[in-house]
Formats: C-alpha cells, sequence, structure tokens
C-alpha cells in the first residue's frame, strides 16, 4: 500500500464521519441526500460481497466492515431516526437513470462474467454517479450548509487521491484497472466544480455555499 492509497482511505473515512456527526449532533438531515446515501450503501454492499469469500489483509477488512457498518448507519438515521427532517421535496433526483445504464454497463464491460465480479463492476460504475442526487440537490436548493460541503469535499480528495494511487502503481508495479480508473476520473470531473465553489466561498469563511444565481 502507498501513502496515497492510504490518504484516500483516510479522506474517504473522514468524509462518512463528518456526515454521521452533522446529522446526529444537529439531529436533522436536512440538506442531505437520502438517495445518494442508499446508492453509496449499495456500492459498498455489492463491491465488497468478497468479505464472505476472501481474506486479503487485516486492514482491509477491517476498512470494509466498517464502511459497511457507517453507510447503513447513515441510511438509518436519515430515513428512520431522523425521518422527520429529511427534505424530501428536493431530494427528487430519479436514480433509475443512473442504475439502468450502470446494470447494462456491469454487463457488458467486466473482467470475468461471474456474479461476483460483475456485481464488482457495478458497484466501480455506480460509485462514480453516486453523488450526483447529492450535488442535484445543492443545485435545486441553490446553497449547502458548510458541514455538508465539507463532507463533499473530503469525498472529492479520497477520489482525487485514488487517481494518484493508480498513477503512482502504474509506474511502480505497471498495475493498471481500466474500470476502476476511468470510473474514478468520471467521479473527479463531477467534483471540479464544487471544488471551486468550495474553496472560493465555504474556505473563505461563508457559513453556507451559495450558488451564483443566474443573470
Amino acid at each position: 500500500m502507498n501513502i496515497f492509497r492510504l490518504a484516500g482511505d483516510v479522506s474517504h473515512l473522514v468524509a462518512i464521519v463528518i456526515l454521521l456527526m452533522k446529522i446526529w449532533w444537529s439531529k436533522s438531515c436536512a440538506g442531505i441526500s437520502g438517495k445518494s446515501q442508499v446508492l453509496l450503501a449499495l456500492v459498498f454492499t455489492t463491491r465488497y460481497l468478497d468479505l464472505f469469500t476472501a481474506f486479503i489483509s487485516t486492514y482491509n477488512t477491517v476498512m470494509k466492515v466498517v464502511f459497511l457498518a457507517l453507510s447503513y448507519a447513515t441510511v438509518y438515521l436519515i430515513y428512520i431516526r431522523f425521518k422527520n427532517t429529511f427534505d424530501s421535496a428536493n431530494d427528487t433526483f430519479r436514480v433509475e437513470f443512473l442504475l439502468v445504464p450502470v446494470v447494462g454497463l456491469s454487463f457488458l464491460e467486466n473482467y470475468a462474467f461471474t456474479p461476483l465480479e460483475i456485481l464488482w463492476t457495478f458497484s466501480i460504475f455506480l460509485e462514480s454517479v453516486a453523488i450526483m442526487p447529492q450535488l442535484f440537490m445543492i443545485t435545486k436548493t441553490g446553497e449547502a450548509e458548510s458541514i455538508t460541503t465539507h463532507y463533499l469535499f473530503f469525498l472529492g480528495l479520497y477520489r482525487a487521491l485514488y487517481i494518484a494511487n493508480w498513477v503512482w502503481r502504474y509506474h511502480t508495479e505497471g498495475f493498471f484497472d481500466q474500470i476502476a480508473v476511468v470510473s474514478g476520473v468520471v467521479q473527479t470531473i463531477f467534483y471540479c466544480d464544487f471544488f471551486y465553489l468550495y474553496i472560493t466561498r465555504v474556505l473563505r469563511g461563508r457559513g453556507k455555499m451559495s450558488l451564483p444565481m443566474p443573470v
């Protein structure tokens, strides 16, 4: 494991913990897309089925269990514990527009036509677009609380660090995972505009990130 992979995993974990702490401390999930969180829980579920079939390392196993537990804890808080604060009126992204092409691509582009491999490929493709309902929600409402933007920043940082990890592994090991790399680049592109707004607005001390109004 290299420093980019480790830093990426830490950034990913920090993002999820930030979101959970925000919901728990404020006792509200306002401004958070439940649909994105369900999609991310589905990502972890379909990707980590190998927990039952293979052991890679203690670190790998622990991180998989932690990500699964935290993702379902987030879904629980949004849809059960604090469901009265859930902003369903603005969480209206049509997830079928993501799921249908992702399922199709998973059957067409994979490394082996087996159930576990297809589900792993599905999780990679789905992760690249799972944040779209959250970004759509921010666009629809026109603003996001700073704590929510911190969560998105660390998610984007995690993906950017993973790209650095793949570059490092290609140069040091000759390793190249086309499916993961292409999906990761696509996911990072979705964050580019958000990164600009985060740096120019949130880090300058504003309580919320407001999107520029059209002229």
